[in-house]
């Protein structure tokens, strides 16, 4: 395996692209036409510890992130948390002249409310294959907030630039969030066929005989079955069931635990380990936090 190169700075990524030093060093908006290297003539992993936001449209060049390859040749927009290894394959890169990437450096942010809430924008943790499809109204709206900020960065740095810049940030991700709850939206047919998959998967993890050596289902568990990334699915599944997918396996688990407390004799403990739980304590304050009542406060009224 190739050893991983890292870019930990603005400065690094420009390096890398082949672009001249940058004007500001926490942030960039970079025009994919002025990126220098016409091709890459092996495969690169690369561990880009910023942001990366990515606004394509036509773009030839295919990326490679977490489970996932992405090839951008649709009008979309692909967010990439910092720390995240990525890789670059052999593909020409012929970009059109209105993509976009916008890098910022978490240092940007720290200080700022966006700093505290960046981990409520969960499409930073989405696959590529999970981008966000946007119509072209949408798209002129969110070129027009990048314009603004690569304007600032052009320009001589004052005690307003960086305020200005990360309340662009925060603009631009508000309404990515506004048009991912969109795409929900006017997926909910193909959403639902995903809720009922996703059903029949727990359903089939508590019929189980051996949730005791299998331990609690995850969210990872339902992501990787259903080839999701967890932050989509739960993020789809709240959308569409009001619940996101924890609170979606618990109701699964109460489910199967009410009935096993109904259906039989066994102690609390018993029932417990049979449901996966490594210590009953936890199965008990995990069903009072949800019903109000302890396991055997629920069997006695029942």
């Amino acid at each position: 395996m190739k050893d991983i190169l890292v870019l930990d700075s603005v400065a690094d990524a420009h390096e890398f692209l082949g672009l001249p030093k940058p004007s500001h060093p926490l942030v960039s908006v970079i025009r994919t036409t002025d990126i220098q290297f016409k091709e890459l003539t092996e495969s690169v992993r690369l561990r880009i510890d910023l942001f990366q936001i990515w606004m394509k449209e036509g773009a030839d060049c295919e990326f490679g992130y977490g489970r996932s390859t992405y090839d951008f040749k649709e009008g979309t927009l692909a967010f990439i948390k910092a720390g995240q290894v990525i890789t670059a394959d052999n593909h020409e890169f012929n970009p059109k002249p209105d993509n976009y990437l916008l890098l910022f450096h978490p240092d940007l942010i720290r200080k700022s409310a966006l700093g505290e809430n960046i981990k409520d924008y969960g499409f930073f943790d989405y696959e590529t294959d999970e981008a966000l499809h946007v119509s072209e109204a949408e798209r002129k709206a969110l070129l027009d907030i990048i314009q603004k900020i690569e304007w600032e960065i052009q320009h001589p740095i004052d005690r307003h630039s960086q305020r200005l810049i990360v309340n662009s940030i925060e603009l631009f991700l508000d309404y990515a969030l506004r048009y991912y709850d969109r795409q929900f939206f006017v997926r909910t047919n193909r959403n639902q066929e995903v809720v009922g998959k996703v059903e029949k998967l727990l359903q089939k993890f508590f019929e189980s005989d051996d949730l005791i050596g299998k331990g609690l289902p995850t969210v990872k568990y339902l992501g990787e079955n259903l080839n999701m990334s967890p932050s989509y699915l739960s993020d789809m599944l709240r959308k569409e069931t009001g619940r996101n997918a924890q609170e979606f396996i618990h109701h699964a688990l109460l489910e199967k635990a009410k009935n096993q407390l109904l259906g039989s004799t066994d102690p609390v403990s018993q029932i417990a380990y049979d449901l996966g739980f490594e210590y009953p304590q936890h199965f008990s304050k995990l069903f009072k936090s949800k019903t109000g009542l302890t396991p055997l406060e629920y069997r006695n009224q029942n």
